[in-house]
């Protein structure tokens, strides 16, 4: 059991540590965030399934659609219960991050 969650936390050790300085909460890089994302939409956001894609989407939509989903006031299978895990301000760090993606 060690074994397996120190192969699945290696990989975030590994980007925490190249990650861009630029935080969403303190000392968590906005990286650490969007690693979470990548299970369905791809690193960094470059899905190629029927999930979205979110990189290069517009900064205010992806903020509008993740704070939608916190609120329950749109509807998900999945989204509605990782979006109440997230901070207003980083939700818009995340935004803002995948806005930027090409």
């Amino acid at each position: 059991m060690q074994k397996l969650v120190l192969a699945l936390a290696a990989p975030l050790i590994a980007l925490n540590a190249v990650a861009e300085p630029k935080t969403a909460a303190p000392n968590r890089p906005v990286a650490y965030f969007a690693a979470n994302c990548a299970n369905c939409h791809g690193t960094d956001g470059k899905a190629s399934g029927a999930i979205p894609a979110l990189a290069g989407r517009d900064r205010a939509y992806l903020e509008e659609t993740m704070q939608a989903f916190k609120t329950g006031a749109r509807p998900a299978t999945i989204m509605h219960q990782l979006a109440k895990g997230y901070s207003d301000e980083e939700i818009a760090a995340l935004a803002d991050y995948f806005a930027q993606q090409k």
